[in-house]
């Protein structure tokens, strides 16, 4: 099928270039047109937190409306100046003015506006810092537009100025994302074009795999605006677009043209060559990006969260990938045919010398004494993944530098009640009415709660009431969860008892991830193990091959934990050490596991190639490997380029995920296929290949062997 294929390009190369070019120019058209990205999640209405938000917002936002829009905070400081002087007065006010005359602010509230109570939260501690808060008449995305402008309104001479709160806060997020995603592109394009010419050693073939990443990257962002227009997707995604998008399309391109010189130097024949690659390269490929998109699919699982969007905006872009490396890249080697080698670099040579077959020899000859070390590094490096700690990514995500990252810190360090944490109980009665005495005697065993400081009134709706307990302990810490769990133990009569706040959500949306991860972990290793099977023909290898990429993942799982829970290079790297965002070692999975896959694909083809043409194992192996081997390496140093480029990103979790996907790489090409394949492949010898005689003949029946290639006489 593959060989027809390609035998069909060549003959009507330029329908398909012209066919896969109108693609591109509308996924252009999409880009160009962009959409609205999330700043955060849906929200899982099935979690207890969510549901009782839900109820406040029934029950007692109608009693409790605020006018439409938004808000921030400005929060003025001096060195030498209380705010109760007349001179701080004075500054702030006039620093203030151009605020009061603009249309897009509703009010202003100030220590001088706000009732004598108040005042004192909206003073500093050390009374020389003022907390300001300006109300917008457009919240979320539309205040961010507008918010920059409305900042630069506000200086002045005397006093210092900070602002901060929910509308600069996202609005950082988003101009980070941007940022990271511009340098990321800048670092990682040139970077690819160098690793690409020492992979070619010819101009034309090196920038063959460069432009065909390009025009992924640019299909999967119109398909990710796209998706947009219907569903939430998240600001994340074109991040994980970019990332996935550009190591994968390079990565198959690089296979294809490699194979496709090899074939055109054997045959002189552009269309047999051009049917052979694809045959071979173009096979694998595609069962490759199989593997990549089923990987991808395990954030599917995690419905109501950004994970989702993630998972279908890396699904779409490797789709794109697989496309024009069967589609756009096959019709133009058709064209330049064997001007795919002009421009050739001197003092580099593109032929193998033999290395990996030397490699693959030498670990062959003493499997045992190299893959039992190998293991145990892997072990070793997934140790720190035995204390990981979950917990949702907060404003300390962002770089300290930000202004609205420094505000909040300052607006937690010193002012009064900023750092306390409220947990929001719900007392529930469905249809009935509240029993306001069983609700008080609630409250007053919530007080006794250790670290809860008191047990405010929140209001009373026609089938809740609400208590607001507040603590000085950090949301994410163990010291918050406990009293959300003693909390949550406590009962009244004819009633639920609910809790929502930042402890809340933080505990349920882990607790959601960790639930359905088992589910997502089980249909991707399953369903990869079926197409390696409908690859390979045997029921050892998948088996082989899910247990390597389990290796993979936890080795680079511990690193993660180790680097950035940890704080191993903090400092180096630019970023505050802090428990893990739960989504992290989603996406990682998800991502290292389909790439993981790739390669073990790309390799176990061309040593299955070999085995059905000798029949021996260590040959097939050994020349598996050989003719391989340096291009995996290769794909493998441009993914771990563009990966650590995304490491340069300031937004943590975009870093960890960068970081995290480079070194999973690096041991997956590295310890993994050189050393750790050959000696098992070595070990278990015929019965690599074997099968149960019905699987056996299914496959036969259902793999898509190619004709050209020749059988062993005695297989």
């Amino acid at each position: 099928m593959f060989d027809r294929w390609g035998r069909f390009v060549y003959r009507r190369r330029l329908l398909v270039l012209g066919l896969s070019l109108l693609v591109l120019a509308a996924s252009g058209v999409l880009a160009a047109g962009g959409g609205e990205l999330s700043n955060g999640s849906p929200g899982t209405g099935s979690l207890e937190s969510f549901r009782a938000s839900s109820l406040v917002k029934q029950e007692l936002a109608p009693a409790t409306a605020t006018p439409a829009g938004g808000s921030f905070l400005l929060i003025f400081s001096s060195q030498t100046l209380q705010v109760s002087d007349s001179a701080f007065r004075s500054a702030l006010e006039s620093a203030l003015e151009p605020l009061r005359s603009d249309p897009r602010v509703t009010g202003i509230d100030t220590p001088y506006t706000v009732p004598p109570q108040f005042a004192a939260a909206v003073t500093s501690k050390n009374g020389r810092e003022a907390l300001v808060t300006v109300h917008t008449r457009d919240a979320g995305t539309k205040a961010q537009k507008y918010y920059g402008e409305l900042r630069s309104k506000v200086h002045s001479d005397v006093l210092g100025v900070q602002g901060t709160g929910q509308i600069p806060i996202n609005l950082a997020f988003n101009q980070t994302l941007e940022k990271d995603l511009t340098r990321a592109e800048y670092v990682s394009l040139p970077v690819s074009l160098v690793l690409l010419l020492i992979v070619f050693a010819a101009v034309v073939a090196a920038l063959l795999p460069l432009g065909v990443g390009v025009m992924a990257i640019v299909g999967g962002i119109g398909g990710t605006f796209l998706l947009s227009r219907y569903t939430d997707v998240s600001q994340y995604a074109l991040n994980i677009v970019t990332l996935i998008g550009l190591g994968v399309a390079i990565d198959y391109s690089l296979f294809i043209v490699n194979r496709f010189r090899e074939e055109l130097a054997a045959t002189h024949d552009r269309e047999a060559a051009l049917g052979r690659t694809m045959a071979s390269a173009g096979r694998a490929i595609t069962f490759s990006g199989i593997t990549v998109a089923i990987g991808l699919s395990a954030m599917l699982f995690y419905q109501g969260t950004f994970l989702t969007s993630m998972g279908a905006a890396g699904a779409i872009v490797v789709a794109m990938a697989v496309f024009y490396a069967l589609t756009f890249l096959p019709a133009l080697l058709a064209l330049v045919g064997t001007g795919v080698d002009r421009l050739t670099i001197p003092f580099i040579s593109a032929a193998g010398h033999g290395f990996w077959r030397d490699l693959a020899a030498w670990v062959m000859r003493r499997p045992l004494v190299v893959m039992l070390p190998t293991l145990a590094l892997l072990l070793v490096m997934a140790i720190p993944f035995t204390h990981l700690r979950l917990a949702n990514g907060g404003v300390d995500a962002l770089p300290a530098h930000i202004e609205a990252r420094q505000g909040y810190d300052r607006l937690l360090s010193d002012f009064p009640g900023q750092d306390q944490n409220t947990f929001q109980v719900v007392v529930d009665y469905g249809s009935g009415a509240p029993d306001a005495s069983a609700v008080a005697a609630l409250g007053e065993r919530i007080a006794t709660v250790p670290g809860v400081l008191r047990v405010d009134p929140g209001g009373t709706g026609p089938h809740i009431a609400v208590l607001n307990a507040v603590s000085s302990l950090d949301g994410s810490s163990d010291g918050a969860r406990a009293i959300l769990k003693q909390i949550r133990a406590e009962s009244v009569p004819r009633a639920s008892v609910l809790v929502t706040g930042p402890t809340a959500i933080d505990v349920d949306i882990i607790d959601f991830i960790i639930g359905r991860t088992p589910a997502a972990v089980a249909f991707v290793v399953l369903v990869t193990y079926l197409v390696l099977f409908l690859l390979t023909g045997s029921v050892v290898l998948p088996l082989k091959a899910v247990v390597m990429n389990l290796l993979s993942v936890s080795g680079s799982f511990g690193a993660l934990v180790f680097i950035f829970q940890d704080g191993h290079g903090a400092s180096l790297l630019g970023f505050t050490p802090q428990s893990l965002d739960p989504s992290i070692p989603v996406i990682l999975f998800s991502i290292v596991f389909g790439l993981s896959m790739d390669y073990e694909v790309l390799l176990v083809a061309r040593i299955h190639e070999e085995y059905r043409r000798t029949g021996r194992n260590r040959e097939s192996v050994a020349e598996g490997l050989e003719k391989s081997g340096r291009l995996i390496t290769g794909a493998a140093a441009i993914m771990v380029a563009v990966f650590l480029s995304f490491g340069l990103a300031e937004v943590v979790l975009i870093k960890a995920i960068g970081i995290g996907l480079a070194i999973a790489v690096a041991l997956d090409a590295t310890v993994v296929r050189a050393l750790l394949v050959p000696s098992v492949m070595r070990l278990l010898g015929r019965w690599n290949w074997w099968a149960p005689g019905p699987l056996a003949r299914l496959a036969e029946r259902l793999n898509l062997r190619e004709r050209h290639v020749e059988e062993p006489a005695a297989a």
